[in-house]
């Protein structure tokens, strides 16, 4: 099996040079040859294709060697790992399998089948490419779930216009007649603040005797919560208690609460949130405790907050998202103590170091000015064989800009581009900020390095830097 080192980069430390893997080396590892036959009993199709994870190799030798292996391919099974890679965000593969799939098991596709196709389509070639593929579509497939799923990318895309369009000829064709589409149609509206016409859709459920689900009322009370339109909102909470099909969850109370908060009644919300942890049951009660503790924070409410908490570790083991949220709440009540002893609490106890979690004190750190304390921190990471993240490197070359140390700034700053980033992105005062300090010095070379770390070979990268 052959493996292509995608990037490497020397990992010196703020101390010097350290050891993370094969002396100062960090590689990407990914598989660019299509994985020859086993013998063993775990060469499936499904191992094939997950194993193949770079998105620069085609699944169709894959698949093409499956079949003149003497295997069959069923589409059932097919469905399901294309199912996998959609949940993974492996579009191109998965796009991939459903074109395979389309051509080669000489069925009729079914419109469920296209419109998973539609949405590949969209993901991975833009909506241009979408609207081609949804044009060949013949009539007869053309039914709720596809024209939906092109509803779904125009949504995607908060393309407003296209998608008010389609949901129009949804009702020539008479095919509008559940609330999913429905429900696509209010989020967009509220997330683009348009709330005549959110009212106006609401309405016209109404008159047409579409059910509101639960996923509708939801849809609903978010959108009130979300411009603080208290009268709608507490109208529908009202009516949510009093209705008896509707079973009240701490989830509703919480929305609430969260409506209040951003209107600055912050009685009602605390009273709200009183209420939701009536209604958490056990089965989701750890996630409840941490959308809590980010609520009471944005109170103020430090006493809650450690309240909730400890509630919270009775449960038992916390996982990394708990101390996430625990942390970054005391950040955010610029309770830095109570942040390091909870921070040193789960040093002792995780098994799973993510680098994350730490980096939201470096970064309080960063912007207090408290320099050395986010570089100990730091030092003493790498000592432990932890590797800092862009973010890391981001937060104190940050802090290093903003004390005017831009000679430092400029070295840490080649760190945060040569770590993984993991869809970090750079803060782009501080690039600006390193880029004029090298033209200013006259540091040709240090400069010359910089634009090739930015892969810019091309282009003046002050300009890219102010864009």
């Amino acid at each position: 099996m052959m493996m292509k080192l995608v990037r490497s980069c020397n990992s010196s430390n703020l101390l010097g040079d350290h050891n993370v893997l094969g002396r100062g080396f960090r590689a990407m590892l990914y598989i660019t040859q299509t994985p020859t036959t086993s013998s063993t009993s775990k060469d499936t199709l499904f191992n094939r294709i997950s194993l193949a994870g770079d998105p620069r190799v085609s699944m169709f030798p894959i698949l093409d060697q499956w079949v003149e292996g003497g295997r069959t391919v069923d589409k059932s099974e097919l469905k399901t790992i294309i199912k996998l890679l959609r949940k993974y965000k492996r579009f191109n593969h998965a796009l991939q399998l459903s074109e395979w799939m389309s051509h080669s098991l000489n069925l009729a596709p079914s419109p469920g089948d296209v419109a998973v196709q539609l949405d590949l389509v969209s993901k991975v070639h833009g909506l241009e490419q979408a609207e081609k593929y949804f044009n060949n579509i013949p009539d007869t497939l053309r039914t709720f779930h596809v024209c939906g799923a092109l509803l779904n990318c125009y949504a995607n895309k908060k393309s407003l216009a296209k998608a008010e369009t389609i949901m129009q000829k949804m009702r020539e064709f008479g095919i509008l007649k559940k609330s999913l589409s429905y429900n696509v149609m209010l989020n967009l509206y509220s997330k683009m603040g348009q709330q005549e016409k959110f009212d106006s859709l609401i309405k016209e459920m109404e008159e047409k005797g579409i059910s509101c689900e639960r996923s509708t009322v939801y849809i609903r009370l978010n959108a009130y919560a979300a411009v603080s339109d208290i009268k709608g909102m507490e109208k529908l909470l009202t009516h949510m208690e009093s209705d008896p099909r509707f079973t009240m969850d701490w989830n509703a109370y919480v929305i609430a609460a969260n409506g209040y908060l951003k209107a600055g009644l912050f009685e009602k919300s605390l009273e709200m949130l009183k209420k939701s942890e009536q209604h958490i049951h056990s089965k989701r009660r750890g996630f409840a405790y941490e959308i809590l503790l980010t609520l009471y924070a944005g109170l103020g409410n430090k006493d809650q907050l450690y309240r909730i908490w400890n509630l919270y570790k009775q449960m038992g083991k916390i996982y990394n998202r708990g101390y996430f949220r625990m942390i970054s709440s005391l950040v955010k009540l610029d309770d830095l103590d109570g942040a390091e002893k909870v921070l040193v609490e789960w040093e002792s106890v995780n098994t799973s170091f993510d680098f994350d979690i730490p980096n939201l004190l470096i970064n309080a750190y960063c912007k207090k000015g408290l320099l050395e304390k986010a570089e100990m921190y730091i030092s003493r990471a790498i000592e432990r064989g932890k590797e800092p993240t862009a973010g890391t490197w981001d937060h104190l070359a940050t802090g290093y800009y903003k004390d005017n140390q831009m000679a430092k700034a400029v070295e840490i700053m080649k760190k945060a581009i040569m770590a993984d980033q993991r869809g970090w992105k750079l803060n782009y005062v501080t690039l600006t900020a390193c880029v004029v300090y090298l033209k200013e010095t006259g540091d040709t070379e240090v400069a010359e390095e910089f634009t090739r770390l930015l892969c810019l070979p091309n282009m003046d990268i002050s300009q890219r830097c102010l864009k």
